[in-house]
């Protein structure tokens, strides 16, 4: 890969942080803080919350296998995918190069940054071809993303294309794993070791259940962990999330139960839906939902909604003509979804 003092954008390798007032000393013990004028009542919300999430990203270190010093946490994982675009991106010069269909914030960041959005399209089984994305980037490409497994498809991309990618391209590879929970397939963050120019993503917000919190994570190298922190704002995450967070984090084998139910009734509703007269195909998927090929999507989906059933009509999307998206509920909530299908 190219330097990171290469990639980075000129005026963010040379920005001096802002300093917060928590920053400033530490490492040493304190118990009278007059110095972030913070009302001295209502303990324990007046005091702002460790910019660094230090004991946070400790115990998601030891659920994930990924140092400290290799974790970013993020308002949403919204955030971790807009910092990479402020990092590397010059508006207006650069471009960045994504699988096709894909999660949209790629492309909504992309466009509020100002920055050239390249989409390749997967082939008809929703893979990936590594020669086809290295040969949509040029000089002025930065970014290459991937997610797998993929948003709206739901299939796993194959590995050995990944890492094909993650090989050859001079930039940043960042490869987004929100739902890798759900899937039986190794995480490519066991790759950062050796690979300087990968950036893996994740989130609370699927398999953990704590969407309402907005916390998002990018493990990285050390290096670009680090321009992360240069960049963001000072107290990104509240203090309400972190405690939240560290509270799920205890008991980690609580989100174990709920994925191992979920998977149990993704293999029920996906077999479901294959005896479905309305639905013409189900596709494979390593996630907590699943694409399902329908008669007519959007009527089903206007139908479901009069019953007050919402699923993710993807018919516009390339690829996904005449798609349903099928987020895995509550064994109810999956029976009152098939009972209105039958009933169709």
């Amino acid at each position: 890969m190219k330097s990171l003092e290469q990639l980075v954008r000129p005026n963010i390798w040379s920005l001096a942080p802002y300093s917060s007032a928590r920053d400033e000393y530490s490492g040493k013990e304190a118990h009278v803080f007059l110095d972030a004028n913070e009302n001295p009542y209502n303990d324990p919300y007046n005091r702002y919350p460790d910019p660094l999430q230090r004991e946070l990203k400790a115990q998601i270190a030891k659920v994930k296998g990924i140092p400290a010093e290799m974790i970013f946490l993020g308002n949403g994982s919204d955030e971790a995918i807009d910092l990479p675009y402020r990092i590397f991106c010059e508006p207006g010069k650069d471009n960045v190069v994504a699988i096709e269909p894909t999660y949209g914030m790629y492309k909504v960041c992309a466009d509020i940054n100002n920055v050239e959005y390249r989409p390749v399209l997967l082939d008809e089984h929703y893979q990936m071809n590594a020669d086809r994305l290295l040969a949509a980037t040029d000089d002025h490409t930065k970014i290459i993303w991937m997610c797998s497994p993929n948003n709206p498809t739901g299939n796993s991309l194959n590995r050995d294309e990944m890492l094909k990618v993650v090989n050859q391209f001079q930039g940043i590879v960042i490869i987004d794993e929100a739902y890798s929970d759900f899937s039986a397939k190794q995480t490519m963050r066991s790759e950062l070791a050796r690979y300087k120019n990968l950036i893996v993503l994740n989130t609370f917000s699927k398999a953990w259940g704590l969407a309402a919190i907005r916390l998002g994570m990018a493990f990285a190298s050390p290096e670009i962990i680090a321009i992360y922190n240069k960049v963001k704002y000072p107290y990104n995450v509240n203090q309400l999330t972190q405690q939240q967070a560290l509270k799920a984090l205890k008991d980690p084998f609580e989100t174990d139960k709920w994925v191992k139910m979920l998977l149990g009734e993704r293999a029920r509703l996906m077999t479901a839906f294959q005896e479905l007269p309305i639905c013409e195909k189900v596709y494979p998927t390593d996630a907590n939902f699943f694409l399902a090929k329908m008669t007519d999507a959007k009527k089903i989906y206007d139908y479901l909604v009069d019953r007050g059933i919402i699923v993710r009509n993807r018919h516009r999307v390339q690829l996904c003509q005449n798609c349903l998206r099928i987020t895995i509920g509550m064994k109810g909530e999956n029976n009152e979804l098939l009972a209105a299908l039958r009933q169709y």
